[in-house]
């Protein structure tokens, strides 16, 4: 996905009326240019990948206070944004493959309990932009026992 891509679907999006992934997307396009001037070089497909994961836990983390504040109606507008941002994700693996990959990478290095950093970038390695670093680290800490 790339920054023309999203500024057609936010022109489809602002025909069609529909606010709330008009919103979205003019947050992400921001997002993306911020990051681009920041960085002063095009935004990769992986540093894409990256950007939009921040976006959604940015999301996930605001749903949360609001909840717990009570607000409901921005709790609800925030999880919105965290599923139309995910719409953006490439499909993530399930839990079995992430198991079965997590337990190749410990037999594969022989790793113990003291092997955690080890094995948590070996295994970073093979699911970047497929799973979210915590449920490897999840996982990893379940089967290094």
């Amino acid at each position: 996905m790339n920054l023309t891509d999203l500024q057609d679907k936010l022109k489809k999006a602002m025909l069609s009326r529909d606010e709330g992934l008009v919103s979205t997307l003019r947050m992400l396009i921001s997002e993306i240019k911020n990051w681009q001037i920041d960085k002063q070089k095009e935004l990769s497909e992986e540093e894409f990948v990256q950007l939009v994961r921040q976006q959604v836990k940015k999301r996930k983390e605001a749903f949360e206070a609001f909840v717990k504040a009570g607000r409901k109606e921005l709790a609800e507008k925030e999880e919105q944004e965290a599923k139309i941002l995910a719409s953006f994700l490439p499909e993530e693996l399930g839990l079995d493959k992430l198991e079965g990959i997590v337990k190749e990478t410990i037999d594969q290095m022989k790793a113990t309990s003291a092997d955690f950093g080890k094995v948590m970038g070996a295994v970073m390695g093979k699911v970047k932009g497929q799973v979210d670093g915590t449920a490897v680290a999840q996982m990893v800490k379940k089967l290094l026992k």
